[in-house]
């Protein structure tokens, strides 16, 4: 973080309680509007009449925005502050999620997506670094806990949108008001961040840093992980719908214990963090999703899936919060350069799994291609501890 600071801005030694409940805010509304889009895979699908391959489209039209906007926003947060980007990248996801259903045509959805990807980002970015900030105030782990907050967003969110839809609530409705719930959310957080997170006066403009050295290592690894986190994401809830035959309520529950085990491993993440070694844990977390996705594809029974996409959440619950906060701290590159270009990196692996994966579904079955997922994550387990060497000794 040596070219980010606090500008002008007096931060007390001690931060305020309200400070990391703003940051732990933007974590769950983070995580509580993806989870709504995942929810409603399946809705999209029956309202715009389109198949696996055309889902994949979408899912890469979100992967292409959030790219886009992740090539900005070290710059723009830079410039503007944590606070202010937060909350704008923040508003115009929820603006997205508001229309995700009412769009005239499949085309328009896909301009949709990207701003919701877009905006998406730029939030993400954006409350990373707020945390990485709080995390260096601190002197001690808390990464893993706000991302907790994230993963308990989601979980929320889904069980929400499982319990709305066997309750017979439109869709459109259930939209819109988490759209409302969460530009209120996201407004008043804004108000409670740190007073600023910019570059110095007379600092040049941070750009975007292609990724090299350390910084492309952890961007790899964080790729291999974005490719397993984001396939259970958008595929978890089909694949119980389609495949394993279950009611959709049923299914929605897949992304909701995927969350809810994450959540919870996340909260004990950061006393995971400060006694084990970045790379144990990302080789032994990596190795429990890849055997946990196997149980799920092997058993084709829904409690069981249920019980193996939870696992899965475990495996993965520490792999962005450690490979995030390992970005923040490499010498030379500020916080918000280091986690964006990270956070590039596992966009592309975002961006082009998911499609992938949708891709061989429309060729062979979802079944077949889900286990592209459990080869992800054994090459994550592969190359984690090596990259976390290079880390420690930058």
């Amino acid at each position: 973080m040596s070219d980010v600071s606090l500008g002008a801005a007096t931060v007390p030694a001690a931060v305020k309680p309200i400070t990391h409940w703003a940051a732990r805010t933007l974590f769950f509304v983070a995580g509580f509007v993806f989870a709504t889009w995942g929810v409603h895979i399946p809705t999209i699908k029956t309202v715009y009449a389109v198949d696996e391959a055309a889902l994949g489209v979408a899912m890469l039209a979100v992967g292409v925005g959030a790219l886009l906007a992740l090539s900005q926003a070290g710059g723009l947060i830079g410039r503007f502050g944590a606070r202010a980007i937060a909350c704008w990248g923040g508003l115009v996801s929820v603006l997205a999620m508001a229309l995700l259903l009412s769009m005239p045509g499949f085309y328009g959805l896909l301009a949709l997506l990207v701003l919701f990807g877009s905006g998406g980002s730029l939030l993400d970015v954006a409350m990373n670094a707020e945390a990485s900030e709080l995390e260096r105030l601190g002197a001690r782990p808390m990464m893993s806990g706000f991302h907790g907050m994230f993963s308990l967003g989601g979980m929320a969110g889904a069980a929400l949108g499982s319990a709305l839809l066997h309750a017979g609530v439109a869709p459109v409705a259930h939209v819109m008001a988490v759209a409302l719930g969460s530009a209120l959310a996201l407004v008043w957080a804004r108000g409670c961040m740190l007073p600023s997170l910019r570059s110095e006066a007379g600092q040049p403009r941070e750009k975007f840093m292609v990724p090299r050295g350390v910084i492309l290592l952890l961007g790899c690894m964080a790729a291999l992980g974005f490719v397993v986190e984001g396939a259970v994401y958008d595929w978890s809830v089909l694949y119980l719908y389609k495949e394993v035959g279950s009611p959709q309520n049923v299914a929605a529950l897949a992304y909701a214990s995927f969350s809810a085990a994450m959540a919870l491993t996340r909260f004990g993440g950061d006393w995971l963090r400060a006694r084990f070694s970045g790379a144990w844990l990302l080789r032994g977390s990596a190795l429990l999703a890849a055997v946990a996705m196997a149980m799920v594809l092997l058993a084709g029974d829904a409690w069981v899936a249920l019980l193996g996409f939870a696992l899965v959440g475990v495996g993965l619950a520490n792999v962005v919060p450690v490979l995030f906060s390992a970005a923040a701290q490499v010498p030379g590159v500020s916080a918000a350069q280091g986690i964006a270009s990270v956070a590039s990196m596992g966009y592309l692996g975002f961006m082009t799994g998911p499609p992938m994966i949708g891709f061989v579904a429309h060729a062979s079955s979802l079944t077949a291609a889900l286990y592209v997922v459990v080869g992800f994550a054994a090459l994550l387990a592969l190359g984690a501890p090596r990259a976390m060497r290079l880390a420690a000794a930058s």
